[in-house]
């Protein structure tokens, strides 16, 4: 097939956490046969246009610079509400990414190479600028629309959800990393029947226990950044600092967990608007709780492996805005880690209960302490787990197999009426 994506986020550069999902799906499907052009708004260090290991990457401009607040993580402040300036130039974006996939589409028909769908990831914004292309102009092209995550949230909000209902009879296809995702959006107008429930894949290349002398040796070196002895269980979570993620429910019973493990550390590892309270709230056990900040991309297969467990007490935030299936519990379970987290959204289709890890209900901080330390209480048994979630990944949740479903959803699209 000949695939355009549209999307607001995409990696800018090596390294970069900003939607490494989406990159991963479209070099899977050119690895499979399939061509795929991206459409990403330009921002600070993107280029005007790169071949992404086979996949061709154009940006395109809404804004001067200074302005540019949409994507890349900028748009929402704590995953909660959008920013004042993610606001003001949200139209400016909608024209520009809508003039961008119109001149890539009939650019593509003048040279006899159309393309066969065109691929919105996330409904809003993304998904409105797809169904807003005119019917004459596109070629007949057929769209599918991914959700995945913050997308859903913003769409149900009465400023929206008029707006995408009327979007979505457009779509041939609808796919996200959750049920609960794929349900909400459904219940604004879409045909469950034309929808997908596919959940993120992970590099097991990438993400994996420590093998050789050298990746032992990285993984010691970040144990000596943090100050964690060598010997002490290391909990570690990855992820932006927002109410979504559900830090601040670990955060009240810390005391508990810190006093019946004395010798854990926990890792926080990531940036956002909730880092200083956070981090704050955590003070009194700063010897022993760290936040590292924004960890790049290429050294988080390190950090993983410096670890014994992963942990991401995830819940809706007050808005309704929750994770479909975060990357990063199957990159840790890729690096073959028991996982504590909580069974809401797309998490179980990852990870089943006492088999990869715990999984416990959203919100209860006590019996989340409880869980991480029925796992930290048995050794052996941790690393089981680990093992058996590493086979997961590789056996249902590698990128080319989770490529593969794409491929089939998009083959739904093309048949749609």
């Amino acid at each position: 097939m000949r695939l355009l994506f549209l999307t607001q986020t995409y990696p800018r550069f090596d390294g970069d956490t900003s939607g490494p999902f989406i990159r991963d799906l479209a070099r899977h499907l050119v690895a499979g046969g399939d061509r795929v052009t991206v459409l990403t708004p330009h921002a600070e260090a993107v280029e005007r246009a790169w071949n992404d290991d086979g996949v061709a990457v154009r940006s395109f401009r809404y804004a001067p610079e200074r302005f540019e607040a949409i994507g890349y993580s900028r748009s929402l402040d704590a995953d909660e509400t959008m920013k004042r300036a993610a606001l003001a130039v949200a139209p400016a974006y909608f024209f520009g990414a809508l003039r961008a996939a119109l001149a890539e589409l009939r650019r593509a028909r003048r040279r006899g190479r159309p393309y066969d769908l065109l691929q919105a990831h996330w409904v809003v914004p993304n998904g409105l600028v797809a169904a807003a292309l005119p019917r004459f102009a596109t070629g007949g092209v057929r769209i599918a629309v991914g959700l995945h995550g913050s997308d859903v949230f913003l769409a149900e909000k009465p400023g929206f959800r008029q707006t995408v209902g009327t979007a979505l009879r457009r779509v041939g296809v609808l796919t996200g990393c959750s049920p609960e995702l794929v349900d909400r959006v459904c219940a604004l107008g879409f045909d469950r029947d034309r929808s997908r429930v596919i959940p993120y894949g992970v590099d097991g290349a990438l993400f994996r226990p420590a093998g050789s002398e050298a990746e032992k040796v990285r993984a010691a070196a970040w144990r000596q950044r943090l100050g964690v002895p060598s010997e002490a269980p290391l909990l570690l979570s990855v992820g932006r600092m927002a109410t979504k993620k559900g830090y601040q429910v670990l955060l009240e019973r810390l005391e508990v967990l810190m006093r019946r493990a004395p010798e854990a550390h926990l890792v926080f590892a990531g940036a956002g608007d909730r880092l200083e309270e956070f981090r704050a709230k955590a003070s009194p056990w700063s010897a022993r709780v760290h936040f590292p900040g924004a960890v790049l991309r290429d050294t988080l297969p390190d950090l993983y492996r410096a670890a014994d467990v992963f942990f991401l007490p995830a819940v809706h935030d007050p808005k309704g805005n929750v994770d479909g299936l975060p990357n990063v519990l199957l990159e840790g379970m890729a690096s073959g880690l028991p996982v504590v987290a909580t069974a809401i959204s797309g998490i179980p289709l990852a990870i089943e209960d006492r088999e990869h890890g715990r999984l416990v209900v959203e919100g209860d901080a006590d019996a989340f302490v409880d869980a991480l330390l029925d796992v930290l209480s048995d050794a052996e048994r941790a690393r089981a787990m680990g093992r058996r979630g590493r086979l997961r990944t590789e056996s249902e949740l590698s990128w080319p197999a989770v490529a593969s479903r794409y491929r089939q959803a998009y083959e739904l699209a093309l048949t749609a009426p």
